[in-house]
């Protein structure tokens, strides 16, 4: 058995680049690369990803999630969020959270021209599932390839 250890450079865990999005959504938020720091480190209770996002770039089609909660801090760079509010700039320092259940939906776009480097931090709950706000899409559990729907249930 490998013994983890409790401290590491992020630049050292490696990027991960890909999307179970269905099409035509995939093409929105690829390529992104996320580094996830919470697995490199062991932890099974929280999800924990160094994501960089390119000019032009969608985090994610809006969705809410209905059992976990999720949290976003901008370490470089600029994203929009939208929300049912509207949208709001984030800069580095800035954070932002999302409580499960609540069904306002977000989501995290780079209109700048410089990548944004922020990183998400959310619970892992097996039975969370997610709905879009502004597309035809769920994401319903057990999470096992084609568990993205669309909303009436019929598959991609």
């Amino acid at each position: 058995m490998s013994v983890i250890k409790p401290a590491l450079d992020p630049k050292t865990v490696e990027v991960v680049s890909r999307s179970g999005y269905p099409e035509p959504f995939r093409a929105r938020v690829m390529p992104r690369h996320r580094r996830p720091l919470g697995d490199a480190l062991g932890l099974t209770r929280i999800g924990v990803n160094l994501t960089m996002l390119p000019p032009g770039k969608e985090s994610s089609m809006r969705h809410w999630h209905t059992h976990e909660d999720e949290f976003v801090y901008v370490v470089e760079g600029e994203v929009v969020l939208r929300t049912d509010a509207g949208e709001q700039v984030l800069t580095a320092g800035m954070c932002a959270g999302f409580p499960a259940g609540a069904t306002d939906g977000h989501q995290l776009v780079n209109r700048s021209a410089r990548p944004a480097v922020y990183l998400e931090v959310s619970n892992r709950d097996p039975a969370d599932g997610a709905h879009y706000s502004d597309v035809d899409l769920r994401w319903n559990p057990p999470h096992a390839p084609g568990s993205f729907t669309r909303r009436d249930g019929t598959p991609y």
